[in-house]
């Protein structure tokens, strides 16, 4: 610990009205170092510095204590993150939220291997990793609207990450999509293919990363009512051909 300054880190998380305990930043430290040590041998970010990825990584995805701000309180949802690669935003929200109960999703098995490895490490209960295609984790017999909020990073239109995430989500739930640019155009593409899956638009939290201009944007998406059997359809579809 005593290598690594954490002044930024905590004024980051200052901004988002967050305090994290000894243990917390040591465990975002550990996560650091593996991320850092499993990405010479398997490609898991591109962005390595230190400061870099406590900002661009673990303080965004923080950032779903702007929709979600009873998650400070210690509030026990059930979260998925689809397509979650080296774990972001789930662990970072796992750290931070102990009390969440956390899936993360991946389709890479070596992927899987690094986000066990930190689970192991860092100690985090209720937390599972699980290798396979949405697709296929959608289906009634395995994940399907089982949980309260599902997260996703990945770089994909709304109406494709929208067929992969919805169905994971119980009704009442939500779908939050973290994007990095301005979707005004996308979301409206969007909405028939959410009324068909069975989600409504309920706002966009835009904001800048602390102490840069960096722009970050959570579109949330309320799950209203069951998402149709048919949905997601096989793999490769919703990204090929999104409902319109």
């Amino acid at each position: 610990m005593e290598k690594y300054n954490l002044n930024k880190f905590e004024n980051h998380l200052s901004a988002w009205n967050l305090a994290l305990t000894q243990k917390q930043k040591e465990q975002f430290v550990t996560y650091y170092e593996m991320l850092v040590e499993w990405n010479e041998k398997m490609n898991l970010t591109a962005i390595t510095e230190f400061d870099d990825v406590f900002l661009k990584h673990f303080i965004d995805s923080l950032s779903l204590v702007k929709v979600f701000p009873d998650l400070r309180d210690g509030k026990e949802y059930t979260l998925i993150d689809v397509g979650t690669g080296a774990g972001f935003p789930g662990i970072p929200l796992k750290i931070a939220f102990p009390s969440l109960k956390v899936t993360l999703l991946d389709s890479l098995q070596k992927r899987i291997y690094f986000l066990e490895a930190v689970r192991e490490n860092l100690g985090l209960t209720m937390t599972e990793c699980v290798h396979g295609r949405a697709e296929d984790f959608a289906k009634p017999d395995k994940l399907r609207e089982k949980y309260d909020i599902c997260v996703s990073r990945a770089v994909a239109n709304l109406s494709t990450l929208s067929e992969y995430c919805l169905p994971f989500v119980k009704v009442g739930g939500m779908f939050v999509s973290y994007k990095s640019e301005k979707i005004a155009e996308e979301s409206a593409a969007a909405e028939h293919a959410l009324a068909i899956l069975g989600g409504k638009v309920k706002g966009q939290e835009a904001f800048y990363l602390p102490d840069s201009d960096m722009y970050r944007n959570l579109f949330v998406i309320e799950k209203v009512k069951s998402t149709p059997k048919k949905y997601p359809r096989k793999a490769g579809l919703p990204a090929k051909e999104p409902i319109k």
